[in-house]
């Protein structure tokens, strides 16, 4: 599932090609909206809302999508072929002269009323790329069930909106927890870190064509120089890297199932219980 800092980007690409303009092509190839003409409208803007992005337009309509695991949006220009996939995929095509939005697997697509866009995403905590982020209210969230697993309780976007499976990985490895330790046996201090931190690794990765989480913590050479740039496989602390070696200890990274999605860790680095 995409994170929030990749859907911010895809919202800000379909922003740019979209806004202010009239639509001249609209096609909703879902059952339920397979009729709806958005035609001779202007989108008035995209947004991202955690996972959830949001295009709104001209008569108080918003279509609300989600990517979930295989979804996507790409832009073509006039007469440019598409390659997002098979035609038996698309789900939407928005255009204008200058633009064509196609969104590919979308498993979430729906028309609303823009005073209705609560439906959809009301239930989401506190965005971390949003203007409603709010560290205390989703510190408060995570802990109000201190028995649950801190990888799925950093999952659960009622809690806090915008952490996938990558950032789950690597905020469990900052924090030196494995993802199944009980989210309250974290000391406070390190659980009210761990709520900045997921804040700042997202805002540093917003604009990122490539994610890291790892540039923060390479030392600067002893002239002064900046570090080294990451090779790929040292992009990320752990996740994606089973059996290779931590970066900070040597030790083998190890995978397992948590909640039918793959959870990485250092035996080494992180404490807490482990399958």
């Amino acid at each position: 599932m995409p994170e929030g800092d990749t859907v911010l980007q895809t919202a800000e690409r379909l922003h740019h090609a979209l806004a202010g303009r009239v639509l001249t092509r609209s096609d909703l190839r879902v059952p339920r909206f397979a009729t709806a003409d958005l035609t001779g409208r202007t989108v008035l803007d995209v947004s991202a809302r955690g996972k959830h992005l949001l295009t709104r337009i001209e008569g108080g309509l918003t279509l609300h999508s989600h990517l979930r695991m295989d979804g996507a949006w790409r832009i073509y220009a006039p007469g440019e072929r598409w390659r997002g996939g098979p035609g038996h995929q698309i789900r939407a095509v928005l255009g204008n002269a200058a633009h064509t939005a196609v969104g590919y697997r979308l498993p979430v697509l729906e028309l609303l009323r823009t005073r209705d866009e609560g439906n959809a995403v009301g239930h989401l905590g506190p965005d971390l790329l949003g203007p409603d982020w709010d560290p205390d209210t989703a510190l408060r969230n995570l802990l109000a069930d201190p028995a649950r697993p801190l990888g799925e309780a950093l999952l659960d976007q009622r809690n806090l909106a915008g952490i996938g499976n990558i950032y789950k990985a690597e905020l469990c490895f900052l924090a030196r927890a494995t993802p199944w330790l009980p989210i309250g046996d974290l000391p406070a201090r390190t659980a009210t870190l761990l709520v900045s931190t997921a804040r700042q690794l997202l805002e540093a990765n917003r604009d990122r064509p490539v994610r890291t989480t790892t540039a923060a913590a390479r030392p600067r050479t002893a002239t002064g120089r900046a570090p080294r740039p990451a090779r790929p496989s040292e992009n990320l602390w752990v996740y994606g890297r089973t059996h290779r070696p931590c970066l900070r200890c040597g030790t083998p990274i190890r995978e397992a199932e948590q909640d039918n999605r793959p959870a990485y860790w250092c035996p080494r680095c992180q404490t807490g219980p482990t399958p």
